[in-house]
């Protein structure tokens, strides 16, 4: 018998937003999902939320923009000065979040915390201290899903912020079970901590085929600037520069197609407008078209103020000739995972998360060092003119990610966490 069959306990995920099309925000809707599919009764608290008002409890200081938090976030990592006024306030905030923290488990009473990534990467270093505290003094069951260190980003080295991040970010306790997204991420949590780690990747639902184009949006491509017989190369990241935009755009330029053109489906994300500015520029100069489409992207279908339709990501997936994937990191890898469930060919940069944990597994894609070679050119060329070999990698590939990347593998992986808790 299943523990699925014996047990239904309730969770609650926290973080510090569930909103919008971050990894965090998708990858948790996922866990959701799932975990309804079986029974359970799931809840969310953060800083925003678009998640059912009736299953969820705002608590503005979660979010890691909120005006107290960026104060004395920029004091640790930034200015680097930490007097006792901030020390103060950091426990000052860390006590106001904790009662938050409370008034969201006593409204819903869940069984098993949830922390997606508030316990990994200091954003809100308040919060994670709140629920670090939290997890002590209940002693409550709770999943750790970790989806970036601070070791993994530069700007989270901070000599005044050590005793913060050693408490914290993650912190070691015998209720934690700690859920890293791949293997090398896992090492060295386990080498920082000497704690076990559980893998989890990012995951879809395969067992569910991908929607095809309907009505609503057959006419994205007219609608994003593009004709029916352009060549879409999507690249479904956020502007920023570990994402290799720049590779991308050279690739669009070398490409054997008069009307290719470079879409990408995210905004510059939290890290600024000035990578933004210099991709602007840079396809100005190379002559490349260049179609940011983030403000007709949403989760939900719709039209905004001005009429015009709101699209989700997966309605631009259905359009996509082919998928760029050249970023120098990745925690795993989420659009890769989106473009192997909507069968589109995909060109990616062998980083480290890739060579790890994907490649092994024998997924069929076009792959090159950090950059593009002509070598590189010829076999994206050759693929878009062979719809037989587009489709024989497709199939492949969907396979293998149903095997490795599916629900399925995540309902077994929570299975045995739970059994953890709660005994075979």
């Amino acid at each position: 018998m299943s523990i699925w069959d014996r047990k239904k306990p309730s969770f609650g995920f926290i973080s510090t937003r569930f909103s919008g099309l971050d990894g965090v925000s998708l990858e948790t809707g996922k866990w959701a999902d799932m975990l309804t599919s079986k029974g359970c009764s799931v809840y969310f608290m953060a800083g925003m939320l678009d998640t059912d008002p009736a299953i969820s409890h705002l608590a503005s200081k979660a979010f890691f923009k909120h005006e107290e938090i960026v104060k004395v976030q920029r004091a640790i990592f930034v200015e680097k000065k930490r007097t006792p006024e901030v020390s103060r306030r950091i426990q000052e905030l860390k006590e106001e979040l904790k009662a938050e923290i409370r008034k969201f488990h006593k409204k819903f009473g869940f069984e098993i915390l949830v922390v997606q990534n508030a316990l990994a990467i200091p954003v809100n270093i308040p919060l994670g201290l709140a629920i670090t505290e939290f997890i002590i003094e209940t002693g409550i069951p709770t999943i750790a899903h970790h989806h970036d260190f601070f070791w993994e980003r530069e700007r989270f080295y901070s000599p005044i912020a050590t005793d913060y991040l050693r408490a914290a970010f993650p912190p070691v306790h015998p209720k934690i079970q700690h859920v890293v997204i791949n293997s090398i991420a896992g090492q060295k949590f386990g080498s920082y901590t000497g704690s076990t780690w559980t893998l989890i990747p990012n995951v879809v639902d395969f067992k569910v085929l991908p929607p095809e184009i309907d009505n609503f949006n057959r006419d994205l491509r007219k609608e994003i600037g593009l004709d029916e017989d352009s060549l879409l190369v999507l690249q479904p990241t956020r502007v920023i520069s570990r994402k290799g935009i720049e590779t991308a755009a050279e690739l669009v330029k070398r490409l054997d197609h008069p009307k290719a053109s470079l879409v990408i489906s995210h905004k510059a994300g939290d890290e600024g407008q000035d990578y933004l500015m210099r991709i602007e520029e840079f396809v100005k100069l190379i002559d490349v078209d260049l179609k940011i489409i983030a403000d007709r992207i949403s989760l939900k279908r719709g039209i905004d103020k001005n009429g015009k339709k709101i699209y989700t990501l997966w309605d631009v997936y259905q359009h996509a000739d082919l998928v760029t994937y050249p970023s120098a990191y990745e925690g795993y890898g989420n659009a890769f995972v989106e473009a192997i469930y909507f069968r589109k060919p995909i060109v990616i940069n062998r980083y480290s998360i890739f060579v790890a944990d994907i490649e092994p597994k024998g997924f069929d894609v076009i792959s090159f060092d950090n950059y593009i070679t002509k070598q590189t050119i010829n076999k994206i060329n050759e693929l878009l003119g062979n719809p037989e070999r587009i489709a024989q990698m497709a199939e492949k590939n969907y396979m293998l990610g149903w095997r490795y990347l599916s629900y399925e593998m995540l309902e077994e992986k929570i299975e045995q966490l739970l059994i953890n808790y709660y005994g075979s």
